[in-house]
């Protein structure tokens, strides 16, 4: 079964200037991905911008113009700073792939079953 790991950072540690002080390495993510590889259950995954550059396209309904925002936008402290995939075999498999993950280290890893459509 596939699931995405969603990497959860705090936007307040991203725009400090500095680096908190367990904040996960670059490197510690390229070793985690060849983990992950080497095991065999790296399906996929990237990285993503800081949410400044981010744009939100929204529409009142469907028959509505779209409406862009350029951010920042950000309502809540916390944006999604990448993801990865990995195909295991059940929940379980993915929290202890999850609680390996660098970017649990100040922040937090979400677990999300990916739907097949």
């Amino acid at each position: 079964m596939k699931y995405v790991l969603l990497l959860m950072a705090n936007l307040d540690d991203a725009r400090c200037g500095e680096e908190p002080k367990d904040a996960p390495t670059v490197e510690e993510f390229i070793a985690f991905d060849a983990e992950l590889e080497k095991a065999g259950v790296l399906a996929g995954g990237l990285g993503l911008s800081d949410p400044e550059e981010g744009t939100i396209v929204t529409k009142a309904n469907r028959d509505a113009e779209p409406v862009v925002t350029a951010g920042p936008y950000a309502e809540s402290r916390e944006f999604v700073g990448g993801t990865i995939v990995i195909d295991v075999k059940d929940l379980d498999e993915a929290l202890y792939w999850a609680g390996r993950c660098p970017g649990a280290v100040g922040g937090r890893v979400e677990i999300r079953p990916m739907l097949e459509l």
